[in-house]
């Protein structure tokens, strides 16, 4: 027993490990797709939002996410002394007492640092034009406050998971959820300086590094592994180990069917392959596949990810050129709509229903949004949330930061 109990405390955190990683990845995309005069800026956001999640979630937000654990299994003391607040307990009282497969601490690292990735959904989008010190107050919210209470309801004991809705990772809970956030900010943001003319034609406002934004996507399909394989949580079973096993598999396969599927319709579309459509394509099958990732075959992954890369290319078009709303990465359309998609998957391949699943969609996109808008109209109510043309035109990281990135250009 006491193996077992080590090896999926080991294995939770590895998990944790590389789910913390896609902050790296965030961070690269983000600074590889905004322009030169805005990187520093967009790593700041980017380390900044990662602290603030953790403190918070540390704070308030486990509490709230988990009540039931943290009150009837003994976490506030443990959150209070065993994770840094006061002297440590006995490690003969860490754990096994308590009910659980794996250590505690390894459990609050583990969905810690899915927080930050809803976080970072929202930096990409209001990429810039949007100031540090509101990006950083709303930061304190959502971690804190507006990502728990809605995770409560999946993964906490609440209304969703007892009626039955199914999202394995967090196809909604983690990823809907941020790109609701993000749209709500954007829609009070308003678009970047020069993005659109005035007869409302989109104009490119191409990236700094495109390099480096692949970089970013290939950690973010590395850390995906951790993202969609530590959702099992343990590891130490046949079974256990088999469903994991198959969970990499399709994770992997997913990512692979999203880009084939984004960079095939940039080919007949426009005639030439886009890359940046490939890496959101990427993004789309890995989103698409998080809500259920155990149950598919390989090749049933492979469809649901080249459905989500067909999905993200039209939507990201759908929302710059039609509904003109400025999304520098296209975070919105590849977490938020691609988000649903996975949602909606699911029974395909499982007992779930389709009106639960959708009743999840429906509760944490439509309270994520409202509760968003109105944290981020209070904040801009009273420090003005969005950098000025002149700030925009010399660029963030000359008003904001003090520091360029390429001091060269």
């Amino acid at each position: 027993m006491e193996i077992a109990f080590a090896l999926d405390t080991f294995y939770a955190v590895m998990a944790g490990a590389l789910v913390m990683f896609m902050a790296a990845g965030f961070t690269m995309l983000e600074a590889g797709l905004v322009q030169k005069k805005d990187v520093s800026e967009i790593v700041t956001k980017n380390i900044g939002l990662y602290s603030i999640a953790c403190i918070m979630y540390l704070v308030c937000g486990f509490m709230l996410m988990y009540p039931g654990g943290a009150i009837l299994e003994g976490y506030l003391p443990k959150i209070g002394t065993s994770l840094g607040l006061s002297t440590s307990l006995p490690n003969e009282e860490i754990g096994m007492p308590y009910g659980m497969d794996y250590s505690q601490q390894a459990d609050f690292f583990f969905q810690v640092v899915f927080v930050a990735t809803a976080m970072s959904i929202v930096s990409g989008a209001v990429a810039g034009r949007m100031k540090l010190v509101p990006f950083f107050l709303f930061a304190i919210v959502l971690t804190g406050f507006i990502y728990p209470i809605q995770g409560y309801w999946n993964w906490g004991g609440g209304f969703l998971s007892s009626m039955g809705y199914s999202d394995y990772a967090g196809s909604g809970t983690v990823h809907l959820c941020g790109a609701a956030a993000a749209l709500a900010v954007v829609l009070v943001l308003g678009p970047r300086n020069g993005k659109y003319a005035e007869d409302g034609t989109s104009l490119p406002m191409p990236g700094s590094n495109i390099p480096m934004a692949a970089l970013g996507v290939w950690i973010l399909w590395l850390g995906w592994f951790g993202f969609n394989g530590g959702s099992e949580l343990i590891v130490s079973t046949e079974a256990s180990a088999i469903a994991v096993s198959q969970v990499f598999l399709n994770t992997n396969m997913a990512a692979s069917g999203g880009v084939v599927a984004a960079i095939l319709l940039s080919l007949i579309l426009t005639g030439k392959m886009d890359v940046t459509m490939a890496m959101n394509g990427a993004i789309a099958g890995l989103v698409a596949i998080t809500a259920g990732p155990s149950a598919p075959s390989a090749g049933i992954a492979v469809l649901i990810g080249a459905l989500g890369g067909a999905l993200v290319y039209f939507s990201i078009l759908f929302f710059d050129k039609t509904l003109k709303i400025d999304d520098p990465v296209g975070a919105i359309s590849a977490h938020g709509v691609v988000g649903i998609l996975g949602v909606m998957v699911v029974p395909f391949t499982s007992d779930a229903s389709f009106g639960l699943q959708a009743l999840g969609v429906i509760s944490i996109a439509g309270f994520t949004f409202i509760a968003s808008y109105i944290v981020i109209s209070v904040i801009d109510s009273f420090v003005s949330i969005r950098a000025t043309d002149e700030e925009q035109y010399a660029g963030l990281d000359n008003s904001e930061i003090g520091v360029e990135a390429y001091p060269e250009f």
